[in-house]
């Protein structure tokens, strides 16, 4: 290779485009406030990435041109689609013109997205040339300074500056505050600012930007038929909207939290949209039918089919009952639809992870650095376009990869996604991971990927970021978003070999307690809890382990994430403090050491040895019959799935995997997870090539929540005929398996169709219908 090309591939930032090191930044006189926001925005991230500070001229005054060197010309030209821009490299000059103000700010966004920066230069590559303007006109993330979130009760107004830039470089236009009252504590031991000043100050930021600013704000009280109740909240609200620089529109969710029924929520709105009018004369007002049960959604639609004309649009969210498709086919067309889609966890919630392995979800649970790139993409597209836009859920930095991932989707939904997270690493991380931290984020959602005792590439990733972490400059090492990876990296490493490690001395504990009749079932339950417990003493791959803690300990310096409820004042494990959880139970010893517990109190060897007998035969159905761990995609062959996830990812249809990772010490892993079916669907189980002279009975375990919810069991003949197997139950608490015979007729063609079901038209999260364990027993 010649050198000169070879110093080109190495020093392609600065010498394959035009070096932008000695430019000069010119700005129009008559520049509006929020344009010259946008041009600081630029001359100061520029700088921070680069230590090299553009100077700024005025034209015409100046000229545009003076020093004889690079100029990166940015205007408002006023004219074209709605906030968008052409960048174009012109000679010696680089020209951003928006087509508004929003334009100039998108504009010079993407210039610093494009930049090849480097310690002391700057450039920008040959054949720059774009012009773009949004697909959708909403594209924004909620931002809620309240104790209940994983990091940001911890950040001051500058570092909510600083987020706030972060994502209107990549196409952000809306923010959504909270607040002061919530359904969360009042205070945080965390907070630098008290919630009402920072949500002023928010505002503020926001104006200065020129992002639209949106209020969650739930209706808390306990009943809105009663005019006292009204005027408080009347006075209560006014007083934020009163102390707002700023409000575009107020959303408010009929449910999560609240409850109240259609017809006071929405008399109780249009007063307060009435309030805030006279505050903010363009403000507009949303809501969304989240947590209502069939009745009161049909309540809720006869209101809206009236029209009434202080209501600007509904929003689609978690806990809605419906499709989109379903709400939008509802709601008169002159109302818009907003999504507001829950990127921030991954169980329990409106678009869970599919099929997450079981050790995840007792470690990590709801609220880990959580990138889904691809998930969040087959999201979007597949419900994106019967909305006008988002506002997306989030409950910290922990999703800050889906956030991107969704402004830029909402400006181009036809983006590629990883040249999306290689813009990503470029502006966040460097140029010189722009590859390597891209597909490492793709990485760590393939780490979720299938059970994790066979996922090996769980050990590639953390060799990646590995390398990574020992390449990388001190100002990369002490940046939060390098530093979340590598905590997400060590951490599943960490979980796959524990999980394999204690996997294993499950194996040698069961084996040992199949010796018990020849040691006596005494002995061989204490030798196999002796192996249960070598995982206190010996532990395995502990400098990982170490490592976690080390960048837990760095992230609440850097960014205030709180991944330990004792050391960092997180408000729960399941809000992020995944730390606490690290070293949690991934096989059965809980419950092998309380049935042993049991077992030894038993009177005689032949009762303690029926109880050995079955542990070691609990997951054994008998000849011809057959076992489904429902809560393990690997092993529930005979459960339905009515839709493939790219179709249903909120699961409004097909079951789910759940998880009741808190159901206790004494617990199965089996128990700990299940299929689950939300809303008014059913679970279906469906069973080919039975023995039609046997007879059948089916076990049932049914775990998850303790709701009051009631369920039944119908069997479904080859020919459709329904016969019920067990009629309107609860489930069983403590857990415990339920057996019934499954009638004749039922398997008479070789076949059989079990079907669960639940009490219709159920609200909140529509859960309850959860089955985790079934054995289908034949009885010749």
């Amino acid at each position: 290779m010649h050198p000169a090309a070879w110093l080109c591939l190495v020093t392609a930032p600065l010498c394959c485009g035009l070096d932008l090191t000695s430019a000069v930044v010119a700005l129009p006189e008559n520049a509006s406030a929020r344009e010259r926001k946008a041009v600081t925005m630029l001359v100061e991230e520029a700088e921070r990435r680069s230590q090299v500070r553009w100077p700024l001229v005025r034209w015409p005054a100046q000229g545009p041109g003076v020093n004889q060197g690079p100029v990166i010309r940015v205007v408002n030209r006023h004219t074209g689609p709605r906030e968008g821009y052409s960048l174009r490299l012109e000679r010696e000059s680089v020209n951003v013109e928006g087509n508004d103000e929003r334009g100039v700010l998108f504009g010079v966004g993407r210039l610093l997205r494009e930049l090849r920066i480097a310690r002391g230069s700057l450039a920008v590559p040959d054949g720059l040339s774009i012009t773009t303007a949004p697909q959708y006109p909403m594209r924004g993330h909620q931002l809620g300074y309240r104790p209940k979130t994983n990091s940001y009760d911890g950040w001051t107004l500058g570092m909510w500056e600083q987020y706030i830039r972060d994502l209107a470089v990549f196409g952000t236009n809306a923010i959504e505050l909270i607040p002061p009252r919530s359904d969360d504590a009042a205070d945080s031991p965390l907070f630098p600012l008290p919630p009402m000043q920072t949500m002023v100050g928010m505002s503020r930021l926001a104006d200065e930007y020129g992002l639209d600013v949106w209020i969650w704000y739930p209706a808390l009280d306990k009943d809105y038929s009663d005019p006292k109740t009204v005027e408080f909240a009347l006075n209560e609200w006014a007083e934020v909207f009163k102390k707002l620089p700023r409000i575009d529109a107020v959303f408010v969710p009929g449910g999560d939290p609240g409850h109240t029924q259609p017809k006071f929520l929405m008399a109780l709105l249009e007063k307060q949209a009435a309030s805030l009018r006279r505050l903010h004369p363009k403000a507009q007002m949303w809501v969304a039918p989240q947590g209502f049960d069939a009745a009161w959604m049909d309540e809720f639609y006869g209101i809206v089919r009236a029209e009434p004309a202080w209501l600007n649009g509904i929003v689609f969210g978690p806990q809605v009952r419906v499709s989109l498709a379903a709400l939008r086919a509802a709601i008169p067309k002159r109302y818009p639809i907003r999504h507001y889609p829950d990127i921030t966890h991954t169980l329990r919630c409106q678009y869970p992870v599919p099929d997450w392995d079981h050790a995840y979800a007792v470690t990590l649970q709801r609220e880990p650095v959580n990138p889904r790139p691809l998930d969040q993409a087959r999201i979007f597209r597949a419900l994106q376009g019967l909305t006008v836009g988002f506002i997306t859920y989030s409950e910290g930095c922990n999703d800050d990869v889906n956030k991107i991932v969704w402004s830029a989707l909402g400006w181009d939904p036809e983006a590629d996604v990883t040249g999306v997270l290689r813009e990503y690493s470029r502006y966040f991380i460097g140029e010189k991971f722009r590859e390597g931290f891209a597909q490492g984020l793709l990485a760590l959602e393939r780490n979720w990927r299938g059970p994790l005792a066979v996922n090996e590439g769980v050990y590639t990733t953390l060799n990646q970021f590995r390398s990574m972490d020992h390449e990388a400059a001190p100002g990369q090492l002490w940046n939060w978003r390098f530093q979340q990876a590598q905590y997400r990296a060590h951490y599943d490493a960490y979980q796959r070999r524990r999980l394999l490690y204690e996997t294993d001395l499950e194996a040698q504990a069961l084996e040992r307690l199949g010796a018990a009749a020849a040691l006596g079932s005494l002995r061989a339950m204490r030798e196999a809890e002796e192996i249960l417990d070598r995982v206190a003493g010996e532990g395995v791959a502990r400098a990982w382990r170490g490592r976690v803690f080390e960048l837990a300990e760095a992230l609440f310096q850097s960014i205030r994430m709180q991944l330990s409820v004792e050391w960092y004042k997180a408000i729960g494990v399941g809000r992020g403090a995944n730390l606490d959880l690290i070293d949690s139970a991934l096989n059965n010893r809980g419950w092998l050491k309380a049935r042993f517990e049991t077992l030894r109190a038993l009177a005689t060897e032949r009762a303690r040895m029926d109880g050995v007998q079955e542990i070691l035969n609990w997951t054994n159905p008998g000849p011809g019959g057959f076992y489904d761990d429902l809560g393990n995609p690997a092993r529930q062959p005979h459960l339905v799935r009515e839709k493939r996830y790219e179709e249903d990812p909120a699961y409004l249809v097909t079951p789910l995997v759940g998880f009741n990772v808190i159901g206790g010490a004494g617990w199965r892993v089996s128990w700990q997870n299940h299929a689950e079916a939300l809303n008014d669907a059913v679970l279906r189980m469906r069973y080919r090539d039975l023995d039609p002279g046997s007879g059948y009975k089916v076990r049932i375990t049914y775990a998850g929540e303790n709701v009051p919810a009631q369920i039944r069991l119908l069997a479904l003949a080859q020919a459709g005929a329904q016969r019920e197997v067990h009629g309107w139950r609860k489930k069983d608490f403590p857990v415990k398996p339920v057996e019934f015979a499954v009638p004749a007729e039922a398997t008479r063609g070789g076949e059989l169709e079990l079907v669960w079901e639940k009490e219709k038209g159920l609200g909140g999260a529509g859960r309850g219908l959860q089955v985790a364990e079934v054995w289908l027993v034949r009885t010749p």
